[in-house]
């Protein structure tokens, strides 16, 4: 796209935007690729927009953000060492099919070698018609408990022997890491906590077997994430609820907003479990699908990371077992699932994937809403949330239903 092209001033009419936590009948205005204030159009500028677009009653929402996905369509981030950025090409370019407009790729469990050879080579980049934007890594082990290490390999979990040193040991560079997650109740994880959060990283935490106290001291330290709440964590136990227990925990300042993943996917958290934690924190909910290289693929065998997994009757597991690792869903159907199985506004559902994950990253300026200044990547959806078309810097950039001029 070219600086002039940038320059033209679209007019979206005939809508409702998901803004400041409501649903409004008001247009949509965009130039250089951001949101814009209609008022220095009428008042200042005095021009007519160059580009009118009839939304035909659409509600437009921000583009979805999805913290936690491990791959897809055949790709695994973790396991496609030798073609990293073709993978991730791949993915993004198929994640606006689904309303996401920016990501996280996730790294499960790995040798070192496996880390020093694909880290520098995912960047992050803005997304476009080539596909959703890149807002760095999330590294999801290998600092996490043996016991609650799901799908990730026994072999490979490391613990803190050096402090922060092992982290850059394991890693290498974190130049382009967004978001680690590891177990609180580790030896030395609270200073590594803390060097992590000095250099804007966020940490979350996940897979533990972390009492309450431990998660709570690994929030004074830093952390300000719970990687797929109820999943891979001890369960909730009315002496000492562990990490869940973070949600309601006095101990934690009102200001700071403990955000958490979940997974309405319909197989990993169950529809009550999706009631309690919505009901209990709403401000927190983030949903992340977790998906893995056999979403939007048919049953049979997939990679992920280390391990072979199997599609069985729609859900993923490690060959040869029951255990479940990773999920098959896309984002705006756990947009649809999670209004569904909690009664929720149609805004909180959207904010759950559009909002919150962008405070989570603390982004919540550009990305995750529709404010004046911020980018204008956001979706058009209808009254059931059904995806109609994907939008990035104000350019539709995914095959459109029933919206005219989408080209």
């Amino acid at each position: 796209m070219s600086r002039k092209d940038q320059r033209i001033l679209k007019q979206f009419y005939n809508c409702r935007i998901l803004r400041d936590s409501k649903i409004s009948i008001e247009d949509l205005w965009v130039r250089d690729g951001k949101i814009i204030n209609p008022e220095k159009i009428f008042y200042d500028e005095k021009v007519k927009p160059d580009i009118r677009i009839n939304c035909n009653g659409a509600i437009i929402s921000p583009g979805y953000i999805d913290l936690q996905i491990n791959g897809g369509f055949g790709i695994d981030f973790t396991h496609n060492v030798n073609n990293v950025q073709e993978g991730i090409n791949k993915v993004a370019k198929k994640l606006l099919e689904f309303g996401v407009t920016s990501f996280c790729p996730t790294l499960v469990t790995s040798p070192s070698e496996t880390y020093y050879k694909i880290l520098p080579n995912i960047k992050r980049s803005n997304g476009g018609l080539h596909g959703a934007a890149v807002l760095g890594i999330h590294l999801e082990g290998p600092f996490i408990s043996p016991s609650k290490k799901g799908a990730h390999p026994e072999n490979y979990i490391k613990q803190f022997e050096k402090g922060f040193e092992s982290v850059i040991d394991m890693y290498g560079s974190l130049e382009n890491v967004c978001l680690v997650t590891l177990a609180p109740e580790l030896p030395n994880a609270q200073s590594v906590i803390t060097e992590l959060c000095k250099r804007n990283i966020k940490v979350s935490l996940g897979h533990s077997i972390g009492n309450l106290h431990e998660g709570e001291d690994a929030v004074k330290s830093g952390a300000s994430f719970i990687t797929h709440l109820f999943n891979a964590m001890l369960p909730f136990h009315h002496r000492d609820p562990g990490l869940v227990g973070l949600l309601t925990s006095d101990k934690i300042p009102a200001v700071k907003i403990i955000h958490y993943g979940i997974i309405a996917d319909g197989i990993h958290t169950h529809p009550a479990a999706l009631r309690i934690a919505h009901r209990t924190h709403p401000r927190g909910l983030v949903l992340v699908t977790d998906a893995i290289s056999a979403l939007g693929l048919e049953e049979g065998m997939h990679q992920l990371g280390q391990f072979q997994i199997e599609m069985r009757m729609g859900s993923a597991y490690i060959a040869g077992t029951n255990t479940l690792c990773g999920s098959t869903a896309e984002m705006s159907k756990c947009v649809r699932l999670f209004k569904e199985a909690t009664g929720c506004s149609m805004v909180e559902a959207l904010e759950a994937a559009t909002l919150h994950p962008a405070r989570t990253l603390g982004i919540e300026n550009i990305k995750g809403v529709l404010n004046y200044g911020a980018d204008a990547d956001f979706v058009m959806l209808n009254d059931n949330l059904e995806l109609l078309s994907t939008w990035i810097s104000g350019e539709c950039v995914c095959i459109c239903n029933h919206v005219e001029d989408c080209q």
